[in-house]
């Protein structure tokens, strides 16, 4: 397969914004705060939008009524695969425990008992959670997980998040700011060691997504529950070249068009893999095989409920003294209402089921254009049986 045909979309993707940004703002050439890191507050964005609310909270709950009872819409119940035996939990979980724990009570606490220590407080946190969840996914499997059976692919996630994350930052700057970081320029911190911290809290998105991921994976009931619904193939070419027309239509409408941020971007890298035949999460939809992109997409929700309870715990408004530098403000036009952990808009949850599947066709996408494995479902199993059979197989292929 030539390189090319990875990379012209993806290049296109990322110049595109800077061409409309030339004509959107004749000025100045860029959007305001372009290029400021961590980005900072830009402008306010439009207030409370009740028929747009409405519109929204409609389509979130055709979701969740799919995500409750499938059978409404149209799948089948298939026999799900024998439980495996439970292992033992090994070590890194106890590790992750203890890191997790301490970081945790430091970052809330923000108890300076320990110098510096506690505006470093955010990225150990995530590790240790992460270690927890692949430590769970070791015991549930009888003995397998990402850090154990797939240490390169786990090494890959890290590099991939670490580089990807930057996609989203670039993004924003388009979307005149959906996200920022008001505590980046703490008086206490020189700016290179928040890029620095920066850098090193973007390495722990991909493997915690992904530790979610292959949990759900050890539970077969819930990945029976979706294995034989619809199939539904999409078409590559107007994924992509629609991806991209939500990309420009977002720089000069920048607050009705913020949501192109997640569904342009997912749609340009799920059209360039459905063009090339590549499997993906949308190539087992083309079968009737729903759990992967199910199991995804619930997988960044439930990743997201931590981040959010988390970062509003870091810098609660009343909370004194601020230490959390990666602490995030959310400025989202028409739907900023019924705010859960002060920051995270109710109807803003639903931005995560797009953003888990998007995380996941990223890692596909680099891992054809730099040689590595991204597989995440290599683990012991026992022998399934029928249409959960076909799905396990093509999982494990992904």
């Amino acid at each position: 397969m030539s390189q090319a045909r990875l990379i012209w979309p993806i290049s296109l993707l990322l110049v595109l914004p800077l061409v409309a940004s030339w004509f959107a703002y004749p000025q100045t050439r860029l959007p305001p705060g372009f290029g400021v890191f961590p980005p900072l507050f830009v402008a306010q964005p439009p207030g409370f939008s009740l028929p747009l609310f409405m519109l929204v909270l409609l389509a979130e709950t055709v979701v969740v009524l799919l995500l409750l009872f499938p059978g409404w819409f149209g799948f089948k119940k298939t026999t799900p695969s024998p439980q495996v035996e439970p292992g033992r939990l090994p070590l890194w979980f106890w590790v992750g425990v203890a890191l997790t724990g301490f970081f945790w009570w430091l970052m809330w606490t923000r108890l300076t008992v320990f110098g510096d220590l506690v505006y470093f407080a955010f990225t150990p946190l995530w590790w240790g959670f992460i270690l927890v969840l692949d430590g769970i996914v070791y015991r549930r499997s009888g003995g397998g997980s990402l850090l154990a059976s797939l240490p390169k692919t786990f090494a890959a996630t890290i590099a991939v998040s670490l580089l990807g994350w930057f996609f989203f930052e670039y993004f924003d700057y388009f979307a005149l700011g959906n996200w920022y970081y008001p505590n980046s320029t703490l008086p206490e911190l020189p700016h290179a060691t928040v890029v620095v911290l920066f850098l090193l809290a973007y390495t722990t998105v991909w493997p915690a997504i992904f530790e979610w991921y292959t949990l759900l994976n050890t539970f077969p009931p819930f990945v029976a529950r979706y294995a034989n619904g619809p199939k539904l193939a999409l078409p590559g070419n107007l994924l992509l070249w629609g991806g991209l027309a939500l990309i420009v239509l977002m720089v000069f409408y920048p607050y009705p068009f913020f949501w192109a941020l997640w569904i342009g971007v997912l749609a340009v890298f799920a059209g360039v893999l459905i063009r090339l035949g590549i499997p993906s999460p949308f190539s087992a939809l083309a079968q009737g095989n729903w759990s992967p992109m199910v199991l995804m997409v619930l997988s960044s929700l439930f990743n997201g409920f931590f981040w959010e309870l988390w970062n509003y715990g870091s810098a609660h408004p009343e909370a004194t003294p601020v230490t959390n530098p990666n602490y995030w403000v959310y400025n989202i036009p028409y739907v900023n209402v019924i705010h859960v952990f002060s920051e995270m808009p109710l109807l803003g949850y639903a931005g995560y089921l797009p953003f888990g599947l998007l995380a996941w066709v990223m890692f596909i996408w680099a891992g054809r254009v730099f040689g590595f494995d991204t597989r995440l479902c290599r683990l012991p199993e026992p022998p399934a049986r029928g249409l959960v059979t076909q799905a396990k197989n093509h999982q494990r292929v992904l």
